[in-house]
């Protein structure tokens, strides 16, 4: 009679051993998946924003040693040597490893200087998917606009419209022509400048960095491009470049933290480093400290959430007033010196971010200027006020 209690407890502690092996097995499970989970998130977009650093080294081993530095800190690796970027068959090398490490990654070319396969970004959308971003399309239009005459986009105008209309179709062309050699392939169109963010947007840009670098007010430069951007449904980052022609060349590292967040806290997708190979470190024109402040960074962005940041109030310029918002008398288009509105303008301007700081974006003058309502208040170049 003893022998029925005796089984059925055996068979009552078999099972219970069993549940709590299988238990123990789905809680592995369960923290695998979730450290997965963590890893894509971290290597991925994770929160929405990519954190990234231009790479400027020529050859794959020199590439792969900087990238294996600060692959845990970035989610974003621009390809910017046009010895590797010109050339598919190392291009396609580099890429392969920036895939094997879950890093998303772009190519920086020129517009005449492009890659020697006609079918590339067909095949990188097969091979590589959404971690292949696009093209980082040449840089500074704008700025080469202002600042190098034989290179200018609109070398002649007759007045301001007629330059903005020169720019934009003359960009646009250049645009169209580069793709137009691959068979205008679906890829977004990236590039970085400091000077007439709009009318690159307009041009056929789908994204624009915003330069941190020299003794340029970031506030402003943010305000001008994720204006243009926000108006254009576009979407817009920064990019900390040169502030020296001599080293250190860039910031140091406790000012490029700062700017860091000031760009996150702005609202921007894209937040890259610039580096460059030189004999200043063995990181290029980075230090070590430049390097912790990055890490730091990307714990910060990790830890906190983007801010839902909308800017609620934007200054309205001139339709097509190319101006270089370098100072009051800044020139217009590279063409013209500074004239009548110009100083007002600037005064404006600086006197709002002040007040406004952070919910200040600057705009354009156009047909369809607050259709979507984007902005609780206008504040027009001449005084009047929506």
């Amino acid at each position: 009679m003893l022998v029925k209690p005796l089984r059925k407890i055996k068979e009552n502690r078999q099972f219970a051993d069993f549940f709590k092996y299988v238990l123990v097995a789905a809680l592995i499970v369960i923290v695998a998946t979730a450290s997965l989970v963590a890893i894509v998130l971290q290597k991925g977009k994770g929160n929405g924003v990519f954190v990234g650093v231009e790479v400027g080294y020529d050859n794959f081993e020199d590439f792969a040693r900087f990238v294996d530095e600060v692959e845990d800190y970035v989610n974003l690796i621009v390809i910017g040597s046009l010895n590797i970027t010109t050339n598919a068959t190392r291009l396609t090398m580099v890429c392969d490893y920036l895939y094997s490490k879950g890093l998303y990654f772009m190519p920086f070319m020129f517009i005449t200087q492009h890659v020697d396969k006609a079918d590339f970004f067909y095949a990188a959308k097969e091979r590589w998917g959404e971690k292949f971003l696009g093209l980082y399309l040449s840089d500074e239009p704008g700025g080469r606009q202002f600042d190098t005459p034989d290179h200018r986009i609109a070398a002649k105008a007759d007045n301001y419209s007629d330059a903005a209309s020169k720019y934009v179709g003359n960009l646009g062309f250049m645009i169209n022509y580069f793709l137009e050699k691959f068979g205008e392939p679906d890829v977004k169109r990236f590039t970085s400048d400091y000077a007439l963010y709009w009318f690159d947007y307009l041009a056929g840009y789908d994204c624009i960095f915003a330069e941190f670098g020299w003794n340029f007010s970031r506030q402003l430069h943010i305000a001008l491009c994720r204006g243009a951007a926000t108006v254009q449904n576009k979407d817009w980052g920064v990019i900390i470049t040169w502030t020296y022609r001599k080293p250190p060349y860039i910031e140091d590292a406790e000012t490029l933290y700062k700017d860091m967040v000031l760009a996150y806290n702005n609202g921007a997708k894209y937040i890259i480093v610039f580096n460059y190979p030189t004999n200043v470190t063995q990181y290029g024109i980075l230090t070590k400290e430049h390097l912790n402040s990055m890490k730091k960074f990307w714990n910060y962005a990790q830890k906190f959430h983007q801010p839902t940041l909308a800017s609620k109030v934007a200054y309205v310029l001139p339709k097509n007033y190319g101006y270089g918002f370098r100072g009051p008398h800044d020139q217009i288009w590279g063409l013209w010196s500074s004239d009548a509105l110009s100083s007002k303008i600037w005064n404006d301007i600086n006197r709002l971010l002040k007040s406004y700081g952070a919910k200040l974006d600057i705009i354009y003058d156009t047909e369809e200027l607050n259709r979507e309502h984007r902005y609780e208040h206008l504040i027009f170049w001449n005084g009047t006020r929506m």
